[in-house]
């Protein structure tokens, strides 16, 4: 997830095609706000915000407990918590975020997306994330660095789902860096 124009449903698509390489059956789901604003040919309205979010959410869920076609992983480029932070920015509106986060916590793994310049909806989601005590990875760099820096993070949300409950650490773990891991040096270099 991230910003608008930060390249997540770019990256979205390489890590289908990097899963599915693996062998593993994924559902992709591109964000419902996207498709909504092109079948209506215009951007959504205040009242239709709610609506819009809780779609996504129905979308992912279905996806994630799919009978017919069974699948290992589901790749989201967005979640309800997106849809919140723009009702924020667009209408200042911050009612959806309880039920966004609430939805959000059934993710395994949050990707977020780095902007290549400051972003007010890149602030709004760091802080909704962090607030509600949601870890996540931020993916920056270009092309293939983003896409080595997912699956990196994917490796180790894989590890730590597999590690024996007794060994995982108190709290829950946070994974915010592709390359180090260490919640503090992530929060802290952008609390400047």
């Amino acid at each position: 997830m991230g910003a608008a124009g930060t390249g997540k449903s770019t990256l979205a698509r390489a890590l289908v095609a990097s899963l599915e390489a693996d062998g593993m059956v994924v559902a992709h789901l591109d964000g419902y706000r996207h498709t909504f604003s092109i079948e209506r040919g215009r951007a959504p309205r205040q009242d239709e915000q709610a609506a819009i979010a809780a779609e996504q959410t129905r979308r992912i869920t279905a996806a994630r407990d799919a009978r017919l076609r069974p699948v290992d992983v589901v790749v989201a480029d967005t979640t309800a918590l997106v849809t919140a932070v723009y009702s924020e920015l667009v209408f200042g509106d911050t009612t959806l975020y309880a039920q966004a986060l609430a939805d959000h916590r059934q993710a395994d793994l949050t990707l977020l997306m780095a902007p290549d310049l400051p972003h007010p909806a890149d602030v709004l989601l760091r802080e909704a994330l962090l607030g509600a005590g949601i870890g996540f990875s931020v993916i920056g760099g270009q092309g293939p660095q983003r896409l080595a820096s997912a699956r990196a993070a994917w490796a180790a949300t894989q590890r730590r789902a597999a590690a024996p409950a007794r060994s995982r650490a108190p709290g829950g773990w946070r994974h915010h860096c592709g390359r180090c891991g260490d919640p503090s040096c992530e929060q802290h270099l952008f609390s400047r």
